[in-house]
């Protein structure tokens, strides 16, 4: 013969223990969330808010750009990439240029044409530059020889940027990351905004 078995019902919960429950667990949810996302903003992506005038017209104030800080660990810096890098003369301020001389070459202005000079091409290379806006008018002329870990940088708005004509070379220390992705404004949601460093030399 089968004996009726009974369960005893569990005590009503009370509304402490269910505050207690809702804190635990949104405790649990934010030092997760910290653990994923911390490492990721730290050595992996971040925000950076284009200010000045010195990327124009590729980049304009107020864009909201995400940098790729991982990139560059395993694959070095490439020429046409736009990259944001610590200042050399005040580390505490964050600039956005374009690279233009690689580690170990020769970088010559000739009035609006650039050149590079490298064990590839030792007699040099016209670099294209359509990136320019157009009826762009300002000359430079300098030759600038890059050290082993050193890159020549230029805003594209040559007329309004500070950079490696101005302060010299950038150390490849200073280098933060890549421009990966620009968000805002949302009309101009672009992967790898203002690259052409995909272009052979």
């Amino acid at each position: 013969m089968l004996e009726n078995q009974t369960v005893a019902a569990p005590p009503p919960s009370t509304p402490a223990k269910k505050q207690n429950s809702f804190l635990m667990e949104t405790v649990k949810f934010s030092l997760i969330a910290l653990i994923i996302v911390l490492p990721i903003r730290f050595f992996v992506a971040q925000p950076f808010i284009v200010s000045g005038a010195s990327m124009e017209p590729t980049f304009e104030t107020g864009e909201y750009l995400i940098v790729d800080e991982l990139s560059y660990r395993f694959d070095p810096p490439k020429r046409g990439q736009v990259i944001i890098f610590r200042y050399p003369k005040d580390e505490s301020k964050f600039f956005i240029k374009r690279i233009i001389g690689l580690p170990g070459e020769t970088v010559e202005m000739r009035g609006k044409s650039l050149y590079i000079k490298n064990s590839a091409f030792p007699d040099g290379f016209k670099v294209e530059q359509s990136y320019l806006e157009e009826g762009y008018e300002r000359e430079d002329y300098l030759t600038v020889i890059l050290g082993e870990k050193e890159y020549f940088v230029l805003g594209d708005n040559r007329g309004a940027s500070s950079d490696s004509r101005v302060w010299g070379n950038l150390p490849a220390k200073d280098i933060v990351g890549r421009a990966f992705v620009r968000l805002f404004p949302i009309t101009k949601i672009e992967l790898l905004p203002g690259d052409v460093g995909k272009a052979p030399l």
